[in-house]
């Protein structure tokens, strides 16, 4: 399912005439983030195969991200495997190539939504189950969905594999103000200002979608919360979320510290 990307249908070129500065330790702080949510995110099973992908602007950069690179599985990736690519299709650092929709879909998000400074796109079941269900995909009824109260959006215009731009630009311009993207038949997409923050809005955004489900298994009417109180209990957590995900991602790095260090090698 995975395609390698097609050099020579990427536009070509540099992204500046300043080499970049991609040796300090910001930078590595960002990479061994990365890393680790893509160990963890293995450990939750919310990859599928080869065929997913995160990825972060560079610190101090407004025009290259680090990928994943075409070809691992999320529980074997470190922190020096991870690519730097520009939005034309370069690699600008590491070795490899990023795989195709990762670059058509992350360089586009990017690059035409600014403030998503990090991606996470995954098919994790449950929440690609509900983009594949009738209606809205998230029902506001569970306390931990209404942390993406009003911060949604659903891309209903399933096209295929994102082979070239014009699928990326059709995504980027379907994300609106929303932070989080589910795409109809294909799974969602996380945007965030920073790591720390995707990787709490990809963890609990998979167990909102699989309470729901769960509670749509029984066959009972699953009841939304009345949306003041939703819109309130949103904002309550909304205030708090910067931190708690600083704490959450830190939590994850002690625990792959003791078990897996190697992601940050």
């Amino acid at each position: 399912m995975a395609h390698s990307l097609n050099k020579s249908s990427a536009a070509t070129g540099t992204s500046g005439a300043n080499q970049p500065q991609l040796d300090t330790e910001e930078v590595w702080q960002a990479r061994a983030d990365l890393a680790a949510c893509f160990r963890m995110a293995a450990r939750h099973g919310l990859e599928e195969g080869i065929c997913n992908h995160f990825s972060a602007l560079v610190p101090g950069y407004d025009d290259l991200f680090i990928v994943n690179p075409y070809g691992y599985a999320f529980r074997e990736l470190t922190a020096s495997k991870l690519l730097i690519c520009d939005f034309h299709g370069n690699v600008v650092s590491g070795e490899g190539e990023p795989e195709a929709t990762a670059f058509y879909i992350h360089a586009r998000i990017h690059a035409r939504v600014p403030r998503a400074r990090v991606a996470f796109h995954t098919h994790m079941p449950y929440a690609t189950a509900l983009s594949m269900t009738e209606g809205e995909p998230l029902i506001f009824a569970g306390q931990t969905a209404l942390k993406f109260y009003g911060r949604t959006a659903y891309d209903r215009d399933y096209n295929g594999l994102a082979l070239d731009e014009r699928e990326g630009d059709r995504i980027a311009n379907a994300i609106g103000d929303a932070d989080i993207v589910f795409m109809k038949h294909h799974g969602v997409m996380v945007l965030a200002p920073n790591i720390a923050e995707a990787w709490d809005d990809l963890y609990y955004l998979e167990r909102a979608c699989q309470v729901q489900t769960l509670a749509l298994s029984t066959g009972r009417q699953v009841l939304p919360v009345d949306p003041d109180i939703a819109e309130a209990a949103y904002r309550q957590m909304r205030e708090g979320d910067p931190e708690s995900a600083r704490l959450h991602l830190e939590a994850i790095k002690r625990m792959l510290d003791a078990e897996e260090p190697q992601y940050r090698d």
